[in-house]
Formats: structure tokens, C-alpha cells, sequence
């Protein structure tokens, strides 16, 4: 299973990669949206983690571009320190599959990871 991890956040992105593969998925890390952007233009993935505010492009704009542009219904979860609501049901609305409010709990994501890709496999 392979991941898009992006986070501008630099220690929450490298202790959440290096939890996940210890897991066994395999984490392209990225601190930039349109770094991620690129990477997932130009390959396959299975799930994809992103923060909602980073340099270069956000979480919003990945999860529009993979639903709008190309389509697709890869699982996407939306991290984000922000507690408004209204931010919430605006990740929703555009196609997030899962809102998660930092701090991150990794166990707390893995279990959202499973249940996200097991529905996709049904």
C-alpha cells in the first residue's frame, strides 16, 4: 500500500511515515501541496494523508484536483489543527473521506486508514 504523507509539518510528518511503514505501507513524504500534487499526477497510490494549510498548496486543492480533475475515489484524509467547524464540513463537501484535528494520534489514524481501504476493497 502506498501512501502520499503531506504535512509541512516537519516532525509530525517524519514520526507519522516512520509509524506507518513500520505498519508496512510504504510513505512518500512531502512538506509542500504542490510537491504532493506532482507526485500524484505522475503515480499510483492507495490512500492519501494530507494537512489542510501548507506552503505551496492545500489539502483542499489536492482533494478537489484528485476528485474533479482526475476523478478518482482514492481515500483521503484531512489533517488540521483548525477547530472550525465550518472548515470540516468544507473538506466533506469537496470529497474527504476522513477529518482528523491535530495532534494526530497514530493509532487513531491506522484505524481510520484500515476501515477506509477495507471499504474500498468491498
Amino acid at each position: 500500500m502506498r501512501i502520499v504523507l503531506a504535512e509541512d509539518n516537519d516532525i509530525l510528518r517524519k514520526s507519522l511515515s516512520f509509524f506507518l511503514e513500520s505498519k508496512g505501507f510504504t510513505v512518500d513524504q512531502f512538506s509542500d501541496g504542490q510537491e504532493a500534487l506532482d507526485a500524484i499526477k505522475e503515480n499510483s497510490y492507495d490512500l492519501i494523508l494530507t494537512d489542510i494549510n501548507m506552503p505551496g498548496g492545500s489539502g483542499m486543492e489536492i482533494t478537489q484536483y484528485v476528485r474533479e480533475t482526475i476523478g478518482s475515489n482514492i481515500p483521503i484524509i484531512i489533517f488540521t489543527s483548525s477547530g472550525i467547524e465550518q472548515t470540516e464540513l468544507d473538506s466533506f463537501d469537496i470529497g474527504a473521506n476522513e477529518f482528523i484535528a491535530k495532534p494526530v494520534s497514530p493509532a487513531v489514524l491506522l484505524v481510520r486508514i484500515n476501515k477506509l481501504l477495507n471499504s474500498q476493497i468491498k
